[in-house]
């Protein structure tokens, strides 16, 4: 599981020219799952976002999480964070979920994330949508759990 955090003034998402979510300031999330990715290792995922430590205190350090700010976190499906880009000039996905299994588990990820988090978004499972974001900084991570 790899989930690339963004910090924004703002963030959205939009399927078919509607909004179907948008925050303010606080994390974009991109979220690949890969095979061997369970609700145990999103737990821990989620967990470790909710309190990494990228947004600046007082004295402009980055020692506030998303939920000491009270920020939205946008998460959005993202299955290209799993290809394997080592070999070629094409991305392998062998090691991405399949698409029924990855639907299912972000599905419970939003769940898990709604009931940790006061301030959520989430994108669409497998639509074609369209991000738009200001990224703060820029300030980038990826996090990466594995199963």
């Amino acid at each position: 599981m790899k989930a690339l955090l963004q910090r924004v003034s703002s963030a959205a998402v939009h399927v078919g020219g509607e909004c179907v979510g948008e925050i303010g300031p606080g994390l974009l999330v991109l979220l690949g799952l890969d095979k061997g990715d369970d609700l145990t290792v999103a737990q821990k995922l989620l967990d470790k976002l909710l309190r990494y430590r990228v947004f600046s205190d007082a004295e402009g350090r980055m020692n506030l999480s998303v939920a000491d700010t009270g920020g939205g976190v946008l998460l959005v499906s993202q299955f290209t964070l799993s290809a394997d880009t080592r070999k070629g000039l094409r991305p392998s996905f062998s090691s991405a979920l399949p698409p029924g299994e990855a639907e299912s588990l972000y599905l419970e990820i939003c769940q898990l994330l709604q009931r940790d988090h006061e301030h959520c978004a989430f994108g669409r499972f497998g639509a074609d949508m369209q991000v738009s974001l200001v990224n703060d900084g820029p300030v980038t991570f990826l996090l990466e759990n594995s199963g």
